[in-house]
């Protein structure tokens, strides 16, 4: 009687590891990395999680790609712009006229409706010539 209540014990694992191989499926496995396989849409997801992961700094790149212009800066090149506006519309109006700056001489001379912009590099010393022609309607 003792060996009936040792062999059901020692049979029930064997009986439910039968019974359970008939409801088990194939492993199929899927990649995730859309490099090797997986899904497009991942690459974002992955892409986002590697960088909010990487500690490094590149040394070769700045701090600051842009920087703020100081008040005075932005004030000399509104003035700049205000002065070279004034001074097209001189030669609008028949008079030649001269503009020197910290970095640049610019030259303006209407002659017969024929306008010469001279522009001059003051710290190499390069000029370039702008030469616009019929502004004067009459001619």
């Amino acid at each position: 009687m003792q060996i009936r209540y040792l062999i059901v014990p020692a049979a029930l694992p064997v009986i439910m590891f039968l019974s359970s191989s008939g409801y088990a499926t194939e492993l199929i496995y899927e990649p995730v990395n859309p490099n090797f396989g997986g899904n497009p849409l991942n690459g974002t997801y992955l892409l986002q999680n590697a960088q909010a992961q990487d500690s490094h700094d590149d040394p070769d790149k700045p701090d600051s790609l842009y920087e703020q212009p100081s008040a005075l800066d932005r004030f000399t090149d509104s003035l700049e712009t205000r002065l070279l506006n004034q001074l097209l519309t001189d030669v609008g109006d028949g008079n030649s006229g001269e503009l020197i700056t910290d970095d640049f001489i610019v030259q303006i001379v209407d002659n017969d409706g024929v306008l010469t912009v001279l522009i001059t590099d003051r710290s190499t010393g390069d000029k370039s010539e702008i030469v616009v022609s019929g502004l004067n309607p009459t001619n």
